[in-house]
């Protein structure tokens, strides 16, 4: 599903060139779960930035589904991202004047989707996720754990194949991480393929490989 060959990420300073990933060889099929560890400034999330197509490497080639994503134009990048990838991140990253509905509505929206199956998506949505009875209100008004829950279901409600998950419990509280990666897990079992970062080491578990980077660098790739 996804192929890595060679991946390089650096900026140019006048005098030198700074490194965030060196020579990132990685391939991930389709239906695992794969977690990246490391320390601070390891690369982790520009490791996992590329993959999701929010940002291009300084050198290498990238395979999405046997599509070349190093050649590909901005467009075709996009379409990738409607139909394909779901983001999740630390910081939830509500649209904080939508309701809970609506910021479930939105990628649907995006996609083109039409009204009348976008309202059983949402209403889908919010069954599975226990938040029927908090639809219309705004993000500020829930507690982390319940946006965290509103941003999954956003990010999986148009069915991508490939799940990102930026350090997904980093701003909740451990009983709060557990629900969220017990969901992560059940989503995982039902074949979407997902890649997390995580400092967390029993978090890092429910993934059933663990990918350390050290200095921009792989150190090891094991299964769990």
């Amino acid at each position: 599903m996804i192929s890595l060959r060679h991946i390089y990420k650096y900026y140019d300073s006048k005098f030198q060139r700074t490194f965030v990933l060196k020579d990132i060889d990685l391939e991930i099929s389709e239906g695992e779960f794969v977690t990246i560890m490391g320390p601070s400034g390891a690369g982790k999330s520009t490791l996992l930035n590329i993959v999701g197509m929010l940002d291009e490497p300084s050198e290498g080639e990238y395979y999405f589904l046997d599509q070349p994503v190093h050649k590909i134009n901005e467009k075709k990048k996009v379409e990738f991202h409607r139909n394909y990838v779901g983001f999740i991140f630390q910081a939830f990253h509500l649209i904080d004047e939508l309701t809970v509905y609506e910021n479930i509505e939105t990628p649907l929206v995006y996609k083109g989707m039409k009204v009348s199956l976008r309202k059983s998506v949402v209403a889908d949505m919010l069954d599975r996720f226990n938040m029927v009875a908090k639809k219309d209100l705004f993000p500020a008004q829930l507690s982390g754990g319940q946006q965290q829950l509103v941003a999954i279901a956003r990010a999986i409600a148009g069915k991508p194949k490939l799940l990102l998950a930026d350090e997904p419990t980093g701003n909740l509280h451990s009983d709060q991480g557990k629900q969220i990666m017990e969901l992560l897990k059940n989503l995982n079992n039902e074949g979407i393929t997902i890649i997390q970062v995580t400092h967390n080491e029993e978090f890092a578990k429910y993934g059933k490989r663990i990918i350390r980077l050290a200095d921009g660098m792989t150190s090891s790739d094991k299964t769990t």
